[in-house]
Order: structure tokens, then C-alpha cells, then sequence
């Protein structure tokens, strides 16, 4: 099979999981489609051999999320921060205030939450991508959720 189709099947089964990990961490769709861009011309350059499909998923979601990361740290030195503005003149009629709250918690959480919730992952494959016990994924993914917790009470008036 060509470079190209295994490119473009990518893109079919993971394209969606990657615009959104980007998203996640950007809260830009603009900058989120140019993680998007440069994580699949990434692998179309490297042309990784992976064990499974799985395996592929994770490693796009691991690109995505360090370009997000280095995205960030550019935008910083460029400018401050401004994102985080626009999203809260959005209304709140729907669960996006949630993904606004998850947006605030340091980075370690957000980006288990979101695999966990948003992407469907086990814990076990959050330790497989990060290489970390499973034990620690778990010990994140709640303090996480009693970090979140104390957000959407402080910022939201959420009450259990």
C-alpha cells in the first residue's frame, strides 16, 4: 500500500481524535487544524511501523498533544493568552462550561481526563501511552476529578 493511503485511512479512523486532542489544549479551531496538519505530515515523514491500530491511535494523539504543548510555549513568548476570554463570553446551555472547567486543571490531569472521558481510554492504555503504572493514572484521573469538582463548584455553582 502507498504512503499516501496509509495517510489518508489515518486520517478517516483518527483525524477527529487528533483535531480534538489538539483542541483540547489550544481552545483555537484555527491553531488546533494546524496541530492537525503538521501531526499527519509527521506521519507521513516517519512512515512509523506500529503493532497495532492501537498502537497508531496512540502515537497520533501523542503528536498531536506534544505539537499542542510547543503551539502553547511559542504563543506564550509571542503573546499572552488570550483564549481562555473568548470561551467564557460562550454560553453555557449545554456541558461545554465541563470542558471549560477540565481546560483550567494542570496538565497532568487534563490530558488523562480527556483520554479517560473524551477519547474512551482505560487506564491501563493511559499507563501504556504514558508509560507510567497504572496505579499513578488512576491517582491522577481522581484528584483530577476532586480538582474539578472544587472548579465547577467555585466558578459554576455546581453542587453534586
Amino acid at each position: 500500500m502507498e504512503t499516501g493511503k496509509y495517510v489518508e485511512d489515518a486520517i478517516m479512523a483518527y483525524g477527529n481524535s487528533v483535531l480534538r486532542m489538539a483542541y483540547s489544549y489550544l481552545h483555537s479551531r484555527e491553531e488546533a487544524e494546524d496541530i492537525f496538519q503538521e501531526t499527519f505530515i509527521r506521519y507521513m515523514q516517519h512512515a512509523p511501523d506500529f503493532e497495532s491500530r492501537d498502537h497508531e491511535k496512540a502515537w497520533l494523539l501523542r503528536v498531536s498533544s506534544n505539537l499542542a504543548k510547543n503551539r502553547i510555549k511559542y504563543n506564550r513568548i509571542r503573546a499572552h493568552d488570550e483564549l481562555s476570554d473568548r470561551l467564557l463570553e460562550r454560553g453555557r446551555e449545554d456541558l461545554s462550561y465541563v470542558w471549560d472547567a477540565v481546560k483550567s486543571l494542570p496538565e497532568n490531569y487534563r490530558e488523562i481526563i480527556h483520554l479517560f472521558y473524551h477519547e474512551g481510554y482505560s487506564t491501563r492504555q493511559i499507563a501504556e501511552m504514558f508509560e507510567m503504572e497504572e496505579s499513578t493514572v488512576r491517582v491522577r484521573l481522581n484528584r483530577g476529578r476532586k480538582q474539578l469538582k472544587e472548579i465547577l463548584k467555585e466558578e459554576y455553582d455546581f453542587e453534586e
